[in-house]
């Protein structure tokens, strides 16, 4: 395969402005697949992904396209997710590319995430196409759109290419300037072989496929290959690409992009970002992988039936092929025996985590309330890294405790402008600095973690009308009054509603978990006591009355001592339950917990 007629490109976005449609539309262009066969979101194929609308896992294609000057182009395309939770999915795909296409939605322009791809591609010293999609809509403003590419970006109007990616419009300029605009790749076909893995995923059959890019010499089938990093050895099954089905070839050469497979079925011998070389002539030093992203929420995850607990211990390794950004440990709870100890990006990336141990590994879950990490000062001058809110230890051994806090860039129309300040205020934010980019301001907070992943997108979303947008990168750890808050039930800490709060939010926090578990929690045949606990001081109480059976219902006239006496006894039962009885919390009660 000639390298001058490679074109490896990703496509990045915000959030909605129509990635996974103009992917579909340029391989509807060039014949990759059959317009009876043809649907919306063709890339995305996770059940999760078409019901959310949404791109989770970045996908690659191989097309191929017959250019204007007769030459037959072989593109490489990686379609990516647009929420900041799946950042990292973004980066993964940007190094297995020489371009990217910027896309931006006509009616909404430049938003936050936009920004934040853009100097992504940057960082991985990309060539970046800007594209203006969405131009079949009434309410799009072209003029508009071209003027912010050139304002914030400072990209040349010649370069700007508009299109419709739902009506075909502009499709084909697309494909021209993207052979004249995004280069080839480099690398030397002689070289010993050095290959980039940029993804996995698990196959019942086949083991691990192995997506990967190379960048220097060629892989063929029963080649022997060595991962450097992992250091082992294997031989290759097959070899293949995406069309977009997977398709078996003899060999990838330099600048191509595939998979591999070599019947690798354990998930702890690959990793994403190792360097892949051959034993016989192997490269003198490995590419450079990526960087280590650290979790900002953690919760703990248990099976309801204990005897899941393998096999989710075996799921959680599996879905950890293709998301190295999921981070967990092996815990152990009082309430729920054995589960883990999970680290995510954010709220979204739990909540589709969730859904798909539930749905891929057919796992009944309970998730405990999420939490950040805390940095915890002992004064024996000890350093403790707290995720887990039962872990903390006595106020009176405390130092300090510091909790990481965000850089939070917001952008938003002027008139909302007051609003998104109150807000950020309201969620103990810090005035960083706000500007005018073109009509719009950009307003920067430093504002905690804890407060920015529960709700606030959604807040913002509601304060500007749904044209508000929000981007987010770690700032570091600034000391905070942080405490425990308990629930007791029946005088018994149930650590699954344990969360570490600030002192200023724990009386609310703990009012509305208490109000909220007296509407879930079922009657008993005893009464059930709700407290909240702060610092050895009940915040907030309430009581779930014992369900009530008439013992004296047999009772027909006859001396009122003889009623008296079953009521005595009914009375002393119920002490005794209460003592020994367990309350039973329902799935809803934690659920509602999540949400709080």
């Amino acid at each position: 395969m000639n390298q001058k007629l490679i074109r490896n490109f990703s496509i990045i976005a915000h959030i909605d402005h129509g990635k996974s449609t103009l992917a579909d539309r340029l391989l509807l262009h060039v014949g990759a697949i059959d317009e009876r066969k043809f649907k919306n979101q063709l890339l995305d194929d996770m059940d999760l992904e078409r019901e959310r609308g949404i791109t989770i896992k970045a996908s690659a294609v191989r097309l191929n396209y017959k250019a204007d000057d007769g030459q037959e182009y072989v593109f490489n395309l990686i379609d990516t997710p647009g929420h900041v939770d799946f950042c990292y999915e973004v980066e993964k795909s940007l190094r297995a590319c020489e371009g990217a296409l910027l896309v931006i939605d006509a009616t909404q322009g430049v938003e936050s995430q936009t920004v934040a791809n853009f100097y992504l591609a940057i960082d991985n010293s990309l060539e970046i196409l800007p594209v203006i999609n969405k131009i079949d809509i009434s309410s799009a403003d072209l003029d508009h759109a071209k003027l912010q590419f050139m304002e914030i970006f400072n990209f040349d109007d010649r370069d700007i290419q508009s299109v419709s990616a739902k009506e075909g419009l502009g499709i084909k300029e697309l494909f021209e300037k993207v052979v004249a605009f995004i280069p080839p790749p480099e690398g030397d076909e002689s070289a010993p072989l050095s290959a980039l893995i940029f993804d996995m995923k698990y196959d019942i059959y086949k083991g691990i496929i192995i997506y990967v890019r190379i960048m220097n010499g060629h892989i063929h089938e029963d080649m022997k290959i060595k991962m450097i990093h992992m250091d082992k050895e294997y031989t290759i099954d097959e070899v293949g690409i995406f069309k977009p089905e997977a398709t078996r070839v003899k060999g990838l050469h330099c600048g191509e992009v595939g998979y591999i497979t070599c019947n690798v079925h354990e998930t702890r011998e690959v990793r994403v970002g190792d360097t892949i070389t051959g034993t016989d002539n192997p490269t003198a030093a490995p590419l450079a992988g990526y960087r280590h992203l650290n979790p900002l929420v953690f919760c703990g995850v248990y099976p309801v039936n204990s005897k899941d607990y393998l096999s989710l211990r075996e799921a959680i390794h599996k879905l950890r092929l293709n998301d190295p950004s999921l981070v967990f440990e092996p815990e152990t709870s009082q309430s729920f025996g054995h589960g883990f100890r999970c680290g995510f990006l954010g709220l979204l990336h739990m909540e589709i985590v969730q859904e798909r141990l539930q749905r891929e590994y057919n796992l009944n879950l309970i998730l405990t309330t999420p939490n950040v990490q805390y940095m915890v000062y002992k004064k024996d001058q000890e350093l403790m890294h707290l995720e887990c809110p039962t872990e903390l230890p006595d106020q009176s051994v405390i130092n300090k405790i510091e909790e990481p806090f965000l850089t939070v860039t917001i952008l938003t129309p002027v008139e909302h402008m007051d609003g998104v300040i109150e807000l950020s205020k309201r969620k103990r934010g810090v005035f960083v600095s706000s500007e005018y980019v073109s009509d719009r301001m950009r307003i920067i907070f430093d504002i905690p973690l804890s407060e920015v992943i529960v709700d606030f997108n959604d807040l913002i979303k509601s304060i500007t009308r749904g044209y508000g947008s929000i981007d987010y990168k770690f700032k570091g750890y600034v000391e905070a009054r942080i405490s425990r808050l308990d629930i007791l039930i029946n005088n018994k800490v149930c650590d699954a509603f344990s969360c570490l709060v600030h002192k200023e939010h724990a009386y609310e926090k703990g009012q509305a978990l208490v109000t909220k578990l007296k509407d879930l929690i079922p009657t008993q045949l005893f009464e059930v006591r709700i407290q909240a606990v702060c610092d050895g001081r009940i915040i907030s109480s309430a009581k779930v009355k014992a369900t009530g059976k008439n013992v004296t219902a047999k009772c027909y006239g006859g001396d009122i001592t003889r009623k008296r006496k079953l009521w005595e006894k009914q009375k002393e039962g119920k002490k005794k339950l209460k003592q020994i009885g367990n309350v039973e919390i329902p799935q809803e009660a934690f659920l509602a917990a999540l949400k709080l």
